[in-house]
């Protein structure tokens, strides 16, 4: 297939790095792998990525310790600085690449999160974006002795309330609001502050906002939210959305074109909103040798204490004492209600799961960590770099994605063959920059406008 016969000929693939921080994608146990919260690791993965032209470097959060059972869960890598305070950090390392903070609506106040955001994007010279996350859970709620005092239907309902405040603050200064000359009389125009006032069913706030516009106006917004009503909030409010369907092309494109109409019912254009799937990337010389890569990463993802310990939360009962490589538990689940322990991750119908992980077993012959290996999350894409960037090339022209924002599954180092091999290949192919044009995340990103909403 020509490039001419796409339907975007000329788009260009947008990357970004999620550096996860919790979990275990990330492969805390081999002798090559750095720490997960020494500045070192993120000063010299934010690096990497800078090299490699990225778009963004994206910060997770962690309100809470990861448990299971009520215990610490000791498996995976767990205990996330903040995410500003680390961008912060980094901004003074870095001139080009985008700065991404997840931070919580539910859990934060629209007059300190904005100023927060505001000084990253300041600082930076407008590379600052804010990855709007909520939570209704209790578990993470019993941090802030709040339990779990958002009803689910109202979590979206205070992020946009919370959103638009910290628009109106962003936007509260003029942009000739400081004085550009010694020679002027006053530092500031008190006329060209304004006082930002909302009353809401979630806000009662009077503020006068503390900072300037940064050069990108606002920072960029992104959205993960993948409900129904996480997908209509980022057609309504975001910049960039971060799903998970990046890995199969037709279920990449299914969700793209599902966007796209949500952001034409919302009454923006089809191009206001890039989507980087997350994704994993693993590469080799050959589509064998990559494949073989590929399985020895999953079984050191997967290992038998965590293939247990994800059954342990689909059945509701202890199975660490079973042997992981044997068969599926006999008994049936417990149907218990999620708490949110280990993450976010809702079990919507344990008897309907163990189900499909029983008819699977039994039809392919697979142990209990084989099957949770082969049911759990789709990774991404494993391959030899050219034929990665022909696929790549591919799904970005057709549409289906603008880019990706990889995980990489090794702490610092992870993203060196992606840089240094990958980039490259889209480079010859015409899909991903030789530099970067401009000096904000907005400008990486090809978003249109200031960001200003006043």
């Amino acid at each position: 297939m020509s490039s001419t016969d796409y339907p975007r000929p000329h788009a260009q693939l947008h990357l970004g790095v999620f550096f996860q921080g919790v979990n275990h994608w990330t492969i805390w146990s081999l002798p090559e792998s750095g720490s997960q919260i020494d500045f070192s690791s993120f000063r010299r993965m934010i690096g990497t990525a800078e090299r490699g032209l990225f778009d963004a470097f994206f910060l997770g959060e962690g309100l809470r310790l990861r448990e299971s059972g009520g215990k610490i869960h000791d498996l995976d890598v767990a205990g996330r600085p903040d995410a500003i305070t680390q961008l912060a950090a980094l901004a003074g390392l870095t001139s080009r690449i985008g700065l991404v903070a997840t931070q919580n609506t539910t859990y934060n106040e629209p007059a300190d999160l904005a100023r927060r955001l505001s000084g990253l994007d300041l600082l930076s010279n407008g590379r600052a974006g804010w990855n709007v996350v909520t939570t209704d859970n209790a578990w993470t709620g019993e941090n802030f002795r709040r339990g779990g005092y958002l009803d689910h239907a109202d979590r979206y309902v205070r992020a946009e309330q919370f959103l638009t405040v910290a628009r109106q603050i962003w936007d509260s200064w003029d942009t000739d609001a400081i004085a550009t000359s010694t020679d002027a009389e006053d530092w500031a125009d008190p006329k060209g502050i304004a006082t930002v006032g909302a009353r809401t069913s979630q806000f009662d706030v009077e503020i006068t906002p503390t900072l300037p516009r940064s050069p990108q106006g606002h920072p960029v917004i992104f959205q993960a939210g993948d409900s129904a009503e996480g997908r209509d909030f980022a057609a309504r409010n975001a910049d960039v959305i971060f799903s998970a369907h990046g890995s199969d092309f037709a279920d990449a494109l299914a969700f793209a074109t599902d966007i796209r109409a949500r952001l034409r019912t919302a009454g923006r254009s089809e191009d206001a909103l890039r989507i980087l799937p997350g994704t994993e990337i693993v590469l080799g010389d050959t589509e064998e040798e990559a494949a073989e890569k590929a399985h020895w990463i999953r079984l050191h993802q997967v290992t038998p204490a965590t293939a247990l310990a994800i059954a342990g939360q689909v059945w509701g009962i202890d199975l660490s004492d079973r042997d992981a490589d044997g068969p599926l538990p006999a008994e049936d689940p417990v149907v218990v209600e999620p708490t949110g322990e280990m993450g976010s991750r809702r079990w919507k119908d344990p008897r309907e799961i163990v189900r499909t992980w029983r008819d699977t077993a039994e039809a392919r012959g697979l142990s209990l960590r084989e099957t949770v290996i082969a049911l759990g999350p789709q990774r991404g894409h494993v391959g030899t770099p050219a034929g990665l960037a022909e696929k790549f090339a591919h799904f970005v022209r057709a549409g289906a994605v603008d880019g990706f924002n990889i995980s990489p599954y090794l702490t610092p180092d992870g993203l060196d063959d992606i840089v240094d091999r990958l980039v490259p290949e889209l480079q010859e192919r015409g899909v991903y920059r030789e530099r970067y044009a401009g000096t904000t995340l907005r400008e990486h990103l090809g978003l249109a406008g200031s960001g200003f909403f006043r």
